[in-house]
């Protein structure tokens, strides 16, 4: 037999021969009725199967969710750190301008709205300050407790408490 050549009888892969049904096709009867043709098992999954695939993607979910929900917390204290980096860019500037910095009272309104008597005062801020991240006011007070010279500027952090080790601070402490 030479490869490639067809011979009466046989039928190219796939196709069947006349009179031939694939399983599951309804042929004609003896009396004219459809008799079906037996299907082969198909493999299936058992219950213990889907049931083991359900704990592994549970462990993995316990696994990795705690990951990202540790991002956004780590997203907010960015993004408070660098709030308080704008606004020091902008205190700065304020005391360029107007040989000192704002005063508690005046506090980072002062960055946005003219103090009265401020002949030199330029804006400082596009836009008023906001809450922090979690939603508390940033504190501001000149002269600062911790820095004498200058002026203190925080965030309460994530606990929302003052004094805590997780606060956002422009000073360093040792």
């Amino acid at each position: 037999m030479t490869p490639g050549i067809m011979t009466p009888g046989m039928t190219a892969p796939g196709i069947m021969a006349p009179g031939i049904s694939a399983p599951g096709e309804m042929i004609p009867g003896p009396r004219r009725s459809l008799v079906p043709i037996p299907r082969r098992a198909r493999p299936a999954f058992t219950l213990i199967e889907l049931l083991l695939v359900l704990v592994i993607l549970a462990v993995l979910a316990a696994v990795v969710v705690p990951k990202f929900t540790n991002r956004t917390q780590q997203a907010k204290i960015t993004a408070a750190q660098t709030d308080i980096s704008n606004m020091e860019t902008a205190l700065d500037a304020f005391e360029v301008d107007n040989g000192r910095y704002p005063t508690s009272a005046e506090g980072l309104r002062a960055l946005t709205d003219q103090p009265p008597g401020m002949t030199t005062w330029k804006g400082y801020l596009k836009r008023a300050v906001g809450n922090d991240p979690w939603g508390n006011p940033y504190v501001y007070g000149c002269p600062g407790q911790h820095n004498t010279d200058g002026y203190d500027l925080h965030s309460f952090g994530p606990d929302g408490q003052d004094g805590t080790a997780d606060d956002i601070t422009n000073w360093t402490t040792h």
